[in-house]
This record gives structure tokens, sequence and C-alpha cells, in this order.
């Protein structure tokens, strides 16, 4: 009814990229975890970079994959999988790190500690902008902290920032030409509703989730200057978290009877996934985790932890 299914079996997969490649975390035997790299039925481990922890949440179209590792000495920093190797990038003066997004012209963006921590939540970190082996700092917009979690094909960068001193309340933003600006909330407040970021496609498309009011989160589109409300699927709370080329957006919503399901919203309509596959299939989605051009899908189940992934099975379909 719309979908094949590939069952990823329990592999923690986070991204999809345009030739159906996935990357993500496993576990060890020993319960160690490492990035993964899963193209052709085959799963090829990504290692570290020297400690004993990888996860991996990034992937572009020429298999390049970021994420985090521990190091020797227990920290973590963000990574770059190019060539067979994984990269350090560093930090921006602190001692951790992590990656999110990569994009086809192996520009990285993640988050950075500035200040050597005493412990990660009470220090600051910032969004960062990897090229050329140089890590820069994209700053805030006005208080301590921020993060970038996707870059897309022309270097215009999305995340979240604080924009008090006290980081009470978070912003999605948007950065391109050396310049974050604030793209506001969905609430009538923006002094008391927050918003993130996500995702970002290559024609200037945003998604992200932001409050409404107590106990009220939904998904939202960003374009032509605007923040739309995508609504939920008769819950209180969903979140938007990948956009392709085409306007295609996933993430998960909650349920009308307080459930989590996967979503995806094609033209403005927001449809539950298991509504798209055959009945008693095996899965039962609970949230979608990225999607590409050709709409393939990667999504986990509600029981059992596994990940499948979603390819259409027609133009008709898409």
């Amino acid at each position: 009814m719309g979908y094949t299914i590939t069952d990823l079996g329990t592999l923690g997969g986070d991204c999809i990229n345009e030739r159906g490649k996935v990357a993500g975390t496993f576990t060890l035997l020993d319960g160690a975890y490492h990035a993964f790299f899963y193209s052709g039925g085959k799963i090829k481990d990504l290692g570290t970079l020297g400690g004993s922890y990888s996860s991996a949440v990034g992937i572009n179209n020429l298999g390049e994959v970021v994420g985090s590792s521990s190091i020797v000495g227990g920290t973590n920093h963000a990574f770059l999988y190019s060539g067979g190797k994984m990269r350090d990038l560093g930090t921006l003066g602190g001692s951790y790190s992590v990656a999110y997004s990569v994009n086809n012209r192996g520009k990285v963006v993640g988050l950075a500690n500035i200040t050597q921590p005493i412990a990660f939540f009470h220090q600051a970190y910032h969004a960062f902008f990897y090229s050329d082996w140089k890590m820069q700092d994209l700053g805030t917009l006005g208080g301590t902290n921020s993060t970038a979690y996707s870059v897309n094909n022309r270097d215009q960068v999305v995340g979240e920032s604080s924009f008090d001193p006290n980081n009470s309340t978070f912003h999605a933003f948007f950065y391109s030409d050396g310049k974050m600006r604030d793209l506001g909330t969905l609430g009538r407040d923006p002094n008391v509703t927050s918003s993130a970021a996500i995702d970002i496609n290559d024609h200037g498309q945003i998604v992200g989730s932001s409050t409404i009011g107590p106990n009220v989160r939904h998904a939202f589109l960003y374009s032509g200057a605007k923040m739309r409300d995508l609504g939920t699927l008769g819950g209180s709370i969903s979140e938007a978290v990948s956009i392709n080329n085409g306007g295609e957006v996933v993430g998960t919503s909650e349920t009308a009877e307080g459930g989590q399901v996967a979503f995806l919203d094609r033209g403005g309509q927001m449809l539950d996934l298991n509504s798209l596959i055959a009945p008693n299939s095996g899965p039962s989605l609970s949230t979608a985790r990225s999607i590409n051009d050709a709409g393939q899908i990667v999504a986990f189940a509600q029981n059992g932890g596994h990940v499948f992934v979603l390819t259409p099975t027609g133009p008709e379909n898409r």
C-alpha cells in the first residue's frame, strides 16, 4: 500500500542519503556502541576515535558520515568519516563536540563547548560550521548556548539558540552569509515560547518544532519567510525532523489516544505512516527520522526497537 519495507533489525539508523545508504549506531556484544554505515545489505563498523563509543547522525550523498566519538580520556569529539578514515574535528576551545549534519560539499555543522567543562551542562556551547579543516564559531542569538542541526548544499545552516543570558528560552535560527537570524516561534509571546529548526533543504525550506503554550508543541514548516503550523494527528505534540527537496516532511506525532506515530506530511496534509503500509506487515512505526528525495524513509517501530527503511513502490505514491 505505498511502500516496501526493509527491516534493519535493532540498528539505530538515523539518516539516509539519496542512494539509499543509511548511517546510525549499533550496540556491540560487550555493550559498547559504534557508528555504522549500511549499504547493499551490508553493515560497516566505522570504529571510534580511540575510545569505546561512537554514534553517527548524518550522511551525505558521497557516503561521508558525521557524528561523535569518545576519545582517549573519555570525552567526546565530533568526527567526519571520509575515505575510510574517521577524522577528529576538534572543538571550539573546550573538550566536547558533536557533529549533526554534513552536506555534499563536505561542510559539517554541530555544537562544541567553548570552555573547559566542569560538567557538560554547566558550560557554554556554540553552533559550529566546519570547512577547510577549520571549525568556525557561529555564535548565538544573544544568549550563551546554540546548536546547529543541519546544513544544506548552499551552506545554509539551521538550529536553535538561546537569546537571553539565562538561557531560559531557545529559538530556531537560520544562518547564512555570516549572519544568524531568529525565526521566531508559533506562540503569541516569543519571550516564553521556544522553537528549534532541525532540517533545511536546498530550497531553504526549514522544519522543526515550536511550543505554542503549556504542554503543547507542534511541528512547523518555515517557507517564504513564514512559520506554518503542521498540526498533529490528534494529540498535543508533534515534531518534524527531516524535509527533502520535494517538500515532503517526516517526524513523529502524538495521537488523540496518547500514542506516538510516525508521520509523513505531503502537500500540507499530515498522514500516519502506518496507514500507508500494508496491514499486518509487521511494524507499528512510532517515529520517522529521515527522508530522501526518492521518498525513502528511515523509521523506528513502536515495539522491539527495530529500524525500517520504507521505499515507495511507484511514482503514483510520490
